[in-house]
């Protein structure tokens, strides 16, 4: 379905919230190090990270072997210093979204590598920063997800 990259994740419960949303919505979930946080197993329990087992997580040591591992694929970087917003991109499956790290976002090296157009933000209202990481993964899988019609989604009670 659609890829998610966490480029230097710092804070486990945002991670955690993103491995959930990864395992219910078919997405597969990139970490790309360093991250900041341990990944072992007492680790990620503490961090809600229950649902691990249930999503497709892949990590990657560095940015480089994440680009490597996605090739082909459209990336669409998500952040404050785009001016483009997130819903006027057609998505299709296999997408990729790229979020940066709590405290700073993505470097402008990586942003700068990447064509202005896939670029993306998300509205908020002036004077605003950010919203929270795992929020802001969430906003944009499911408006992709959307898009597909929601592909693989259970379609409610019998």
């Amino acid at each position: 379905m659609f890829e998610i990259v966490l480029y230097q994740p710092e804070i486990p419960p945002n991670a955690g919230n993103v491995i959930r949303l990864a395992a219910n919505t078919g997405a597969r979930l990139h970490l790309v190090g360093p991250i900041g946080f341990g990944l072992d197993e007492r680790s990620l329990r503490r961090a809600g990270l229950d649902y691990a087992d249930l999503a497709s997580t892949e990590l990657h040591a560095d940015w480089a072997s994440c680009v490597q591992r996605l090739a082909g694929r459209r990336v669409f970087a998500l952040t404050t210093r785009a001016t483009r917003y997130y819903t006027e991109e057609h998505y299709v499956p296999g997408d990729v979204f790229l979020f940066g790290p709590e405290s700073r976002g993505l470097p402008a090296d990586l942003l700068g590598a990447l064509p202005a157009d896939r670029r993306m933000r998300l509205p908020m209202l002036q004077g605003n920063r950010s919203l929270n990481l795992s929020n802001a993964v969430a906003v944009v899988v499911y408006e992709a997800w959307r898009q597909v019609g929601f592909a693989g989604a259970d379609s409610g009670p019998d």
